[in-house]
């Protein structure tokens, strides 16, 4: 027993406070640093493993852009990447499906789309992963914590007729709002079915790139509504209900949305991609967006490694806020570069089969209750490898 209490009383670390251990050190370890802590000494697994040390350790990691990889052998995919972009490509986890994409991210969770056509998601800093079998028949648009209930939701889109519905939840005897074309809300771990939620624009938005989740509403770049006017869809994620928000007059095309400097961005390009300009929302409530700066792409410094190599004109170009401001992905050819917002070509990576997206990660070891619920979970098990 003596020996017991001696061992309790024992430091975290020698020479320092357990409250400055875990408080001001413990808390900014990166997440695989913070689970070794674990493997050596049972005070310090206890101390690591308090829901308050990890919601604060969540806080505090960043929020980095998410590119995923592909690993082939000849032309056959064996394995895909998640890499979160800090100018390394150093992976978090690496799953053995192929042709799988990361298609909505949230708290360090990932929902990911397997051959477009099942889904599933996973916590790569935990390596938590269960298959979402109720959805294999929709789209996602989203990804949201419900504030009022503490649950993870998914809002997705469905294509399916009130006849082809009745292969996913039965015969029915008459339509009804669960069979409807249109948008739907999933709890997940719940076991309920999706709920059917109105949405006069679901035709565009499901066409719509990636959402941004900010000021608890998620966001998609803008549509042509009904009026001929450009209009940006919001869904409140507490109310759980749509409406429309004006857009910034531009020319060209928008491409990305992302959170800058606590306010709501956007990005304009040309047809070629070359020039792109940065768009501010400066006031919400009003709705005033101001232009805040463009940046023209180093055409040739991109193009000349490639010039004696068959290689078309076409490139992906994703913005997305990393240091502290704008960071501009460039994937071209075998390569994927990084252009900052001087027009200055910053760092090249040469590497086959990476794509860049407008997810962002940032990591957590928070436990979630609803993956035991779900059919098919594992830790630490295949598809991980």
């Amino acid at each position: 027993m003596a020996e017991a209490a001696t061992a309790e009383a024992t430091p975290l670390i020698h020479g320092l406070p357990d409250e400055v251990v875990i408080w001001e050190i413990l808390v900014r370890l990166d997440p695989k640093s913070l689970l070794r802590c674990r493997a050596v000494r049972r005070a310090r697994r206890r101390a690591t493993s308090t829901r308050g040390l990890l919601l604060a350790h969540h806080v505090r990691q960043p929020s980095l852009p998410i590119l995923y990889g592909y690993s082939c052998v000849g032309n056959d995919v064996m394995s895909i990447s998640i890499i979160p972009f800090n100018h390394q490509l150093q992976p978090v986890a690496r799953l053995g499906h192929a042709l799988v994409r990361p298609e909505a991210s949230c708290d360090g969770l990932l929902v990911l789309s397997i051959l477009g056509t099942y889904f599933a998601i996973c916590n790569p800093a935990t390596r938590q992963y269960a298959p979402l079998r109720m959805v294999s028949e929709f789209s996602i648009l989203g990804m949201y914590p419900h504030r009022p209930t503490g649950e993870y939701r998914l809002l997705m889109h469905s294509s399916k007729s009130v006849k082809q519905a009745s292969v996913l939840y039965g015969p029915c005897t008459r339509p009804s709002p669960e069979n409807q074309v249109g948008c739907y809300v999933l709890s997940l771990g719940s076991g309920q079915r999706p709920r059917y939620i109105e949405c006069a624009e679901a035709k565009e938005l499901k066409l719509s790139n990636n959402s941004v989740l900010f000021r608890g509403c998620l966001h998609w770049y803008p549509v042509r509504h009904g009026s001929g006017s450009i209009m940006i869809i919001v869904f409140d994620t507490t109310a759980e209900s749509f409406r429309l928000m004006r857009a910034p007059v531009f020319p060209g095309g928008c491409d990305d949305l992302f959170e800058m400097d606590g306010m709501l961005g956007m990005s304009s390009s040309n047809k070629a991609k070359t020039i792109i300009r940065i768009w501010v929302l400066r006031d919400y409530e009003s709705e005033d967006w101001i232009l805040k700066c463009k940046t023209e792409l180093p055409v040739m410094e991109i193009r000349v490694p490639w010039d004696s190599q068959d290689h078309d004109n076409f490139w992906d170009v994703v913005v997305v806020p990393g240091d502290g401001g704008l960071l501009v992905l460039v994937k071209y050819a075998k390569s994927l570069l990084l252009v900052d917002m001087d027009d200055k070509l910053v760092a090249t990576f040469r590497r086959k089969g990476i794509c860049p997206t407008q997810l962002q990660l940032k990591q957590s070891l928070v436990p979630h209750a609803f993956f035991p619920s779900l059919e098919g979970y594992v830790v630490n098990d295949w598809p991980f490898i």
